[in-house]
């Protein structure tokens, strides 16, 4: 496929176009990376002119980009940009964005970074006024519905006017480095895939922490609560790539299939275990990075609400590769620290032979955020001298990628890279539909069991991990979180 001409953001003015979407672009366009006759046309409801938008979009670039702003490249990438203003619902805004695509060669490609209520709103306005057909392309916006039920209908609707390899559902964790370097250390080193089964893997933790709460976003995360918002996407999208078997190769259909496979393997948890592999639970007034902070129902716009900010689960994979092998997946708002970490525990030596010095377990730490590393614990002999027996104690190898490609200037966003590959028509980092029709079924299992069971969130201080029944999860196999 031709590189598309134009770029189209609806939401333009919201929050995750401020923070990600125009600062990633910026850059690409600053580094070389984006087509040369590629024009990046902004659509929202406000009423703006092009001169208007651009002197918004740079105090959004400048902010992000720091130290990083070159007012050469801004130069450049402002001549890109222009702007549409409508509402989604009005035949006349695509009738407006039809005059400004219809003169960019090589097609268009439409990101739709809005609620997901105006995902098929936006499709049929588009498909009505003849801006679907091949070569443009869709990329959506992560959540994708709240339910199994309303992600098929929201990607129905897509399907009808773009087809599958022309849509591109975005998860953001898919662009981070680390998270696309978990395939390399595993299918480009001999030392871990011989290894990486049920009989030397004990338990595999996942865990997502935010230090935040909702941040004046209360009547969009109560109506989806960390399961719908955190789980279905970045933490299953984690446990696929960890659980994966080899793919054939690189390309996006081999990847894919393979997170499919785990998908499906997954295990359901039925009513009668919701108590014993779930927890839910919701933050209560507390101390957060050394400030006193409401509780959830406290927040602006707050309201009486039996929705979860925190949730901890036990998967299981059911399949000969990982068979008996627990997977604890962990996310929350307002919890001690904000990292996100996977943890692969292996199992304890089969018989030591040193008399009284105690063994760990080696440990596999890949961190994601706030640095990204890879950390491998080993048993090692201490420099002493002893008449009889070893002192032995844990060191850890360490791998920093900052530390390692220091002649990278800056940390990339995870969208460059997500929307490089989508204007490259690359479809490898995002989410095939079937994909995530097998996230929303396994959840939707755990989400309608918490209703029939009337299993309400626990209340956990802020600051704090959780409630006390996300320790009793792990414990009761024998094991503990890492923090």
């Amino acid at each position: 496929m031709s590189m598309p001409g134009a770029f189209v953001i609806f939401g333009a003015t919201g929050d995750l176009a401020r923070r990600m979407l125009f600062p990633s672009l910026y850059f690409l366009d600053a580094d070389g990376l984006l087509p040369s006759d590629l024009r990046i046309i902004g659509a929202a409801r406000s009423v703006h002119t092009d001169a208007e938008f651009r002197k918004d979009v740079e105090g959004w670039v400048r902010e992000r980009a720091g130290a990083y702003f070159s007012e050469t490249a801004w130069a450049s990438f402002a001549k890109r940009l222009t702007y549409a203003s409508g509402d989604a619902t009005d035949p006349k805004t695509y009738a407006t964005l039809r005059d400004q695509i219809n003169n960019a060669p090589g097609g268009a490609l439409f990101y739709l970074s809005t609620s997901p209520a105006l995902y098929i709103p936006i499709v049929k306005g588009l498909a009505d006024s003849g801006l679907t057909n091949p070569p443009n392309g869709v990329i959506v916006e992560k959540p994708i519905g709240k339910s199994g039920k309303t992600c098929n209908e929201i990607n129905t609707a897509i399907a009808e006017h773009f087809a599958e390899n022309r849509t591109f559902r975005i998860d953001h964790y898919l662009g981070k480095e680390t998270v696309q370097n978990l395939i390399a250390l595993r299918f480009a080193n001999t030392l871990f895939e011989p290894l990486w089964n049920r009989h030397n893997i004990e338990h595999v933790q996942i865990t997502v922490a935010e230090t935040l709460g909702v941040e004046g976003r209360f009547g969009y995360y109560d109506e989806y609560g960390a399961t719908r918002d955190m789980v279905q996407n970045h933490l299953l999208q984690l446990l696929c790539l960890i659980a994966m078997e080899p793919p054939h190769d690189m390309r996006p259909e081999s990847v894919r299939s393979e997170k499919v496979k785990v998908l499906r393997s997954l295990r359901p948890i039925r009513d009668s275990e919701l108590m014993m592999r779930t927890v839910r639970g919701q933050y209560a007034r507390g101390v957060s990075e050394g400030k006193s902070v409401p509780a959830y129902t406290e927040e602006e716009g707050g309201k009486p609400s039996d929705t979860e900010t925190f949730v901890a689960l036990c998967a299981h994979v059911d399949n000969w590769r990982w068979a008996g092998v627990p997977f604890y997946l962990r996310t929350g708002k307002r919890l001690p620290t904000r990292h996100s970490q996977i943890v692969i525990q292996f199992r304890d030596v089969p018989h030591s032979i040193f008399s009284g010095a105690p063994l760990m377990a080696n440990r596999l730490t890949i961190t994601l955020q706030p640095e990204e590393s890879i950390a491998l614990t080993i048993m090692n002999k201490t420099p002493t001298l002893m008449q009889q027996g070893y002192e032995l104690q844990p060191l850890s190898l360490n791998l920093s990628l900052i530390d390692a490609f220091k002649g990278e200037k800056r940390r990339r966003i995870a969208y460059e890279r997500l929307l490089l590959e989508a204007i490259s028509d690359n479809s490898t980092l995002f989410v095939r539909r079937d994909e995530a029709d097998a996230a929303w079924l396994w959840i939707d299992r755990i989400i309608e069991g918490w209703a029939r069971t009337a299993m309400r969130p626990a209340p956990y201080s802020a600051g704090s991990w959780g409630p006390a029944g996300a320790f009793a999860l792990t414990e009761r196999n024998g094991h503990s979180w890492y923090e």
